[in-house]
This record gives C-alpha cells, structure tokens and sequence, in this order.
C-alpha cells in the first residue's frame, strides 16, 4: 500500500514528464525568442530603404535644376535665391518639407578647388542650422556648383541600429552637382 505522500511524490514526476514531453507551447515560445530581432531587422531595412530612396531622389532633383543653371535660364529670369529655392522645390514636395532644403550655389575658379564635400552645419538653441548659403550662378563659361542639402530625420533604430551623420542625432543628405555653365547665356 502507498502512502499518501508517496502517491504525490508518483503524481509529481509524472506532471513533470508530462510537462517535458509536452509542445504545445514551443512555437508560441519560439516565436518570442525570433519576434524581436525579426521586427528590428524589418525596422532597419525600412529605415534604411527611405534614407537612400530620399537621397537618390535628392541627386535627381539636383541634376535637373542643375540644367537650369547651366542652360542660362536662373541668369535669363534673373531668379532670385528664394525664387530658385522654390523652383528645386516645386521638384521635390512629394518627399520633403520645403522649409528644410538648403541650397548653396556657388562659382569655383577651377575645377580642383570646386567644393563639393559635405559642409558641417551651425545650429542654434532650437536646433536649426543657422548656416549662410552662397548664390551665384555664374556667367557663360564658368564652373558651378550646386549643393541641396536636407537634415533627414532618423530614429535610433532597435538593437543600437543608427544613420545619423551630424550631432542632432538626424542625416544631412545631400546631392551635389559640378558643371559648367553654357558658352552663350
């Protein structure tokens, strides 16, 4: 005859095998071990994918008013800095808040000394770049750059996953154009 606590003692190791042996739960247990990595990888790409699509839509953009320039049409309409702004700007609205583009349009002496590197932004206590931009779009013949530049806003993905390029935390992108302008504006 079995003792009371022996027949415990039986019933226990077998809910213990039972518990072992049982798998109901390993897919809902496995599914929470991959779930996380998971979604932050899908995070990442998704970040990752809008960061370049907007930079290669930058480049684009910059490309064609770039030919406004070169073809002597700013010149010709005496176009103003606010009112080329606007004309990079009708180009690229879908994508970009117009009060973020900066544009920076200068004349180079020669093709070794035209600037078109990554310039390091000045910010104020608000947090907005209080940089001055050049506007001169040269005569006939002259070497031009032409520089849009945009602070992209970025999140600080999962798993420490980060784009940004400056100290606000944020990626400047930038499409830059180097040509020279047509012999008869």
């Amino acid at each position: 005859m079995t003792t009371p606590a022996a027949a415990s003692e039986t019933g226990r190791d077998v809910s213990c095998a039972a518990f072992v042996r049982d798998s109901r739960g390993a897919t809902a247990v496995e599914f929470g071990l991959v779930a996380a990595p998971f979604l932050a990888l899908v995070v990442a790409l998704i970040q990752t994918f809008l960061v370049f699509f907007a930079q290669q839509l930058l480049e684009a953009v910059v490309q064609q008013s770039a030919r406004l320039v070169m073809t002597g049409q700013v010149q010709t309409q005496n176009l103003s800095q606010d009112a080329f702004k606007q004309e990079v700007c009708k180009k690229i609205r879908i994508f970009f808040n117009c009060g973020g583009l900066m544009v920076d349009l200068q004349v180079a002496n020669g093709w070794s000394s035209a600037n078109t590197g990554m310039p390091s932004l000045t910010f104020n206590s608000q947090g907005q770049v209080t940089n001055n931009w050049s506007y001169n779009p040269g005569g006939a013949g002259d070497i031009v750059v032409l520089r849009v530049m945009y602070v992209w806003p970025v999140m600080l993905g999962p798993l420490g996953f980060n784009l940004s390029n400056i100290s606000t935390g944020n990626r400047l992108i930038m499409g830059t154009a180097a040509f020279q302008n047509e012999p008869s504006l």
